[in-house]
């Protein structure tokens, strides 16, 4: 399993939908597409949250991600995560 940050902002009308009703769908959406969530956190300045999950691979962070994007109107970015060890390993062999 990978782990991948999932950027959110929120648009006008997503901000009007906030709810724990909504986290537990996006919880669900997250599941659908194999993924688990390890934590959410609301943000300040460029991002308004971040949603931190696993997935197997590239393609079920994809899908979630648009998933997310379609059922709550919250515009996402969705990137990668590399523990430091391995990143180091994978410099290392740079």
């Amino acid at each position: 399993m990978e782990t991948f940050f999932m950027y959110g902002r929120y648009s006008p009308a997503a901000i009007k939908g906030i709810s724990a009703g909504r986290t537990s769908r996006a919880n669900a959406i997250v599941r659908k597409h194999k993924g688990v969530v390890k934590s959410i956190y609301a943000l300040l300045g460029e991002h308004d949250l971040v949603i931190i999950a696993t997935f197997p691979g590239v393609e079920q962070a994809m899908a979630a991600s648009i998933a997310l994007s379609k059922a709550t109107g919250i515009g996402f970015s969705t990137s990668v995560a590399v523990p430091v060890e391995r990143f180091d390993r994978l410099a290392g062999r740079a």
